[in-house]
């Protein structure tokens, strides 16, 4: 396995810039387009111009490119972001799913899908969790 997770590693190994473009794009076409997702889409805003951009510059940052999502959209908590969403395991799953396919089409490495759906599934399943949280608060 390559050196993933250190410095840009993981970003050159996307393909920068370009690679993680195409990446993001790829990976909100299948979810519009595939009835598999149309839960998770339509958690989306229709247009999806200013969703694709903050995917694509939160990734950037996260896999070791420039960090720019703080000085374009303002502090960043992932968990905060979708609080106000309904995110169970299913939802979770969709998108960990949608994100897979993505990858897969991109034709990365086995070694550099199987670390970045890892990698990802940390903030996915703590998304969840703040998800149920405010919920059960909002029970209360």
């Amino acid at each position: 396995m390559a050196n993933y997770g250190e410095g840009a590693a993981t970003y050159n190994a996307v393909g920068g810039e370009k690679g993680l473009t195409a990446l993001v794009n790829d990976f909100y076409k299948i979810m519009h387009e595939s009835p598999d997702y149309k839960k998770i889409r339509d958690m989306h805003p229709k247009d999806l111009d200013v969703t694709t951009d903050k995917l694509l510059v939160f990734l950037t940052g996260w896999m070791g490119g420039k960090s720019e999502y703080s000085k374009k959209y303002g502090p960043m908590s992932i968990p905060g972001a979708h609080s106000h969403l309904a995110i169970d395991e299913l939802e979770r799953d969709m998108w960990l799913s949608c994100m897979t396919e993505a990858l897969i089409k991109q034709n990365y490495p086995e070694d550099l899908i199987e670390y970045l759906i890892i990698q990802l599934g940390r903030p996915a399943e703590r998304i969840r969790e703040v998800s149920v949280m405010m919920r059960e608060k909002k029970q209360k």
